[in-house]
């Protein structure tokens, strides 16, 4: 139960700072997406993310740590993902079809420009993809296959 374990210790902050990768990051959301409601998960994360990133001296500024866009991002694709599987498969089944599918850091500039994401306002709120929509034919997983 290696999503379990993650999770638990992320949201715990026991976590070693190594071990929060962007896999990681994929296995807690896929986690909450699982356990609550999207705009629930979705302010969990923000939270447990800040705190977990302050546990680990990681800053949350304007330039560092947190990233509204990225998060709101993967929870969108999560979610996309949870729509074209059986959810009932366990936990670790999911997450590494999910990882195997979308789990490239290099995802999000499919759909934004470098410059925008990385853009203070992206890190701060919300930002709408520029390049490409976020929306379930944009995620198609023979295409995503290819190219992440």
């Amino acid at each position: 139960m290696e999503t379990d374990r993650i999770t638990t210790e992320f949201i715990a902050r026991t976590l070693p700072k190594a071990q929060w990768t962007h896999h990681a990051h994929l296995r807690a959301g896929l986690w909450h997406a699982l356990h609550y409601s999207d705009d629930v998960s979705l302010d969990l994360l923000r939270e447990r993310i800040r705190a977990y990133n302050e546990s680990t001296g990681v800053v949350n500024t304007p330039s560092a740590g947190y990233h509204e866009t990225i998060t709101r991002f993967y929870v969108g694709v999560i979610r996309l993902f949870l729509d074209s599987v059986d959810a009932r498969r366990s936990i670790d089944d999911l997450a590494q079809e999910l990882i195997a599918r979308f789990g490239d850091k290099g995802l999000p500039l499919r759909y934004y420009s470098r410059e925008r994401l990385n853009s203070t306002e992206a890190r701060m709120g919300w930002l709408a993809p520029d390049l490409e929509p976020l929306a379930p034919g944009s995620l198609d997983t023979r295409e995503s296959a290819a190219t992440i």
